[in-house]
């Protein structure tokens, strides 16, 4: 069963899954060659500065912008379930992803990059976008998540904050990614106001390194 409503400038779909119903909220290019799905992290929402600028930047460049709530947050949950619960709900959305009949970006940031990493492959993914790819947890380096990123299996484009406490730029292995710093930026892209780089300057190198990628992918 599928809800649909329409605004202005988006359309928001409920999904049922087999972990519960998911919500995307599409952003249409209107001559789109691509379809970028992005996901939230396990602390916050579709709202994060970075997916809100992607659905405002991208479709002007031909890329259909959906942004994915995993069911926990639609349904009002404070604390997100298990890596394995996300899986299942990013499965669950796929086919809607797929409806338009374009390559799908599989993307989100922190918990959902990882979702993107875990599931690529088998989703039958273009590429995937890692926002602020939570490389270990904070203070533990020893904790490395860097086997997800690197089975991807697809193109893959990490952006991350210079000041990222889950992972700054220089603690990621070397592997066939590519990798865009942030400079000054925490893990959501928050910069200190004494940085010599605004908050809007800080977002466009996000939404610039996007819009140059997802130019070059075949």
């Amino acid at each position: 069963m599928t809800h649909v409503t329409k605004t202005a400038d988006a359309t928001t779909e409920t999904v049922e899954t087999d972990a519960g119903t998911a919500r995307i909220t599409w952003h249409e290019a209107k001559k789109a060659r691509l379809v970028l799905a992005v996901g939230h992290g396990a602390g916050g929402g579709i709202e994060a500065r970075d997916l809100t600028a992607l659905a405002e930047v991208l479709p002007a460049h031909g890329v259909t912008v959906a942004r994915v709530e995993q069911p926990w947050r639609v349904a009002g949950k404070k604390l997100a379930p298990a890596p394995k619960t996300l899986d299942t709900g990013w499965r669950g959305i796929w086919p809607a992803l797929a409806r338009p009949g374009l390559p799908v970006i599989s993307g989100g940031r922190s918990a959902g990059a990882r979702v993107a990493c875990r599931t690529a492959t088998e989703l039958g993914a273009h590429a995937v976008l890692a926002l602020s790819f939570p490389l270990h947890p904070p203070g533990k380096p020893e904790k490395s998540r860097a086997d997800e990123l690197l089975g991807s299996g697809v193109p893959t484009l990490v952006v991350q904050g210079g000041n990222d406490p889950f992972g700054k730029p220089a603690e990621f292995p070397e592997g066939t990614y590519a990798l865009v710093e942030v400079p000054y930026g925490d893990h959501g892209f928050a910069v200190p106001k004494r940085a010599d780089l605004s908050q809007d300057k800080a977002v466009a190198v996000i939404t610039d390194a996007v819009v140059e990628w997802t130019g070059s992918l075949g």
